[in-house]
């Protein structure tokens, strides 16, 4: 299955939402990648396995499952999070992207890849409109928590 979607971030047409930078942005994802308990329900831990200059590697425990995943970045442009695949998982990738078509007007787009629902016949389709509605609001939820760390001056 494949899913991406954007979210805006900044909406100069409606002055109640507070514009972030980029940097801001990028702080969150940052965040994300380094404690990404609070972005993910469920998640009990995580642990750092390995950290190199060109990624970093993460044990995810969810209590009744452990996963890996590896973590490589563009700075200040994208974060890309691939799952291994295991006994408990079928891995997959998350690719976040900051796009910022015009100055101020940036967004972040989600992009899914997983081996779920793969067969056509698969029972597993059935699941696909759940299971993209489920990654989406979690997505804005990883942006509602960004603003969060923004206005708490973590997100700088």
């Amino acid at each position: 299955m494949q899913f991406e979607h954007l979210i805006a971030i900044n909406d100069p047409q409606n002055p109640l939402v507070t514009a972030l930078s980029r940097e801001q942005v990028w702080s969150g994802l940052c965040h994300r990648v380094d404690n990404p308990v609070p972005f993910l329900p469920g998640m009990v831990s995580s642990t750092i396995i390995e950290r190199t200059e060109t990624y970093l590697r993460r044990q995810l425990n969810f209590g009744a499952a452990v996963i890996e995943d590896k973590v490589t970045q563009a700075e200040n442009h994208w974060v890309r999070f691939d799952i291994q695949p295991g006994e408990q998982h079928a891995g997959g990738s998350l690719t976040i992207t900051i796009e910022e078509p015009e100055p101020g007007a940036l967004f972040l787009r989600f992009a899914y890849t997983t081996g779920f629902a793969a067969n056509p016949n698969s029972e597993e389709r059935a699941y696909i409109d759940y299971i993209k509605s489920a990654y989406h609001q979690s997505d804005l939820d990883c942006v509602r928590i960004i603003r969060t760390l923004a206005a708490e001056g973590i997100a700088q």
